[in-house]
């Protein structure tokens, strides 16, 4: 089975080096450092008390790869249109294309039955470039549980969890599904076949919209941010937003929000994603986990007032990160006659 993982950082490269491990023929692409750092010593990925190093093809060109059977786009979520023309020499007749990525993917509303069956996201997807390029027949959601990181450039250390949610728009158990099912397991992960993918998705987002951007900005984390009377009022008030939409587009909440809240705390002095980011000056992943939500939420005439605060306050926050955040003309306010 050829696997091309298109991101292999943290999370991409624990999937791509269990697999390898695994027997997959399976190729990273990659950039920088690390992507130096792998092609001359392999991919070292630190794992249950243990380090194994793992030979796989690595390049920044994926034209070099030629065809896969999955391509697991496991980039930053807000980073993936910028690379989507550079894909389709991975892209033959079956290959599927597994969005392991953070907040709403492209296909979203494909095989989704609503009124909004067919309708593309511009905050995730501008113009539909991945809809039309990577073709939302080819997509395989996949939700994100597990943790690792980085460690030093070509070396990866897994944190917790080996569980990876799978599943087609349409809720069918495909023989692709079930192929790469068997492929995760036989890699010593877990990847759950679920014929509702979009409810695991809003799960995990759920608290994502509110805890990431509140942590960026106070620099909280998560046990502080939950139990703190302010910021969990304001996170379950966005998250309350966020459900009323969800309600309106089919999704089903299995869990209550003060449950997901208390999810959240019992992980305890965790820095967010979006945390890490800001400290170190890099984009943040706001439209995948925000500004989507706000997008479906005009679609479907629900107010997020809380929502549209807190995301005008991370926007300027990683505008004066980046350096791009200007004082604009002030608005000229006339007098009542």
């Amino acid at each position: 089975m050829k696997i091309c993982v298109y991101g292999a950082g943290a999370i991409g490269g624990y999937m791509g080096a269990q697999l390898a491990r695994a027997g997959a023929d399976v190729s990273f692409v990659a950039r920088g450092p690390h992507l130096a750092a792998m092609q001359a010593n392999g991919v070292r990925l630190q794992i249950d008390g243990e380090e194994h190093t793992v030979k796989v093809r690595c390049t920044n060109n994926p034209a070099e790869l030629g065809p896969q059977d999955y391509v697991i786009i496991a980039l930053k979520a807000h980073s993936v249109p910028s690379v989507v023309d550079l894909m389709p020499p991975l892209l033959g007749p079956d290959t599927s294309v597994v969005t392991a990525v953070n907040g709403l993917p492209y296909w979203y509303f494909y095989n989704h039955g609503g009124d909004l069956a067919g309708t593309t996201l511009q905050s995730i997807d501008p113009g539909g470039k991945q809809w039309n390029v990577l073709g939302p027949e080819r997509a395989i959601g996949c939700v994100l549980l597990p943790a690792a990181e980085i460690a030093e450039p070509g070396v990866i250390k897994h944190v917790y969890g080996k569980k990876f949610p799978i599943g087609e728009p349409s809720g069918e158990i495909t023989p692709r599904l079930q192929a790469f099912h068997d492929i995760m397991a036989a890699a010593d992960m877990e990847a759950p076949m679920r014929d509702n993918i979009r409810d695991e998705i809003w799960l995990k987002l759920w608290g994502n919209l509110c805890f990431n951007p509140i942590s960026a900005l106070t620099h909280a984390t998560l046990d502080v941010l939950t139990s703190d009377p302010g910021t969990r009022a304001l996170s379950k008030a966005m998250m309350l937003e966020a459900k009323a939409i969800g309600d309106k587009i089919g999704v089903n909440f299995r869990v209550d929000v003060e449950k997901r809240i208390n999810g959240a705390g019992a992980v305890g002095a965790h820095k967010t994603s979006m945390l890490m980011d800001c400290e170190a000056g890099r984009p943040m992943e706001i439209d995948p986990l925000m500004t989507v939500v706000q997008e479906i939420g005009r679609l479907v005439h629900v107010e997020t007032p809380m929502l549209d605060a807190v995301l005008a306050l991370i926007k300027l926050r990683e505008g004066v990160n980046q350096g791009t955040a200007k004082p604009r003309a002030p608005v000229e306010t006339q007098k009542a006659a």
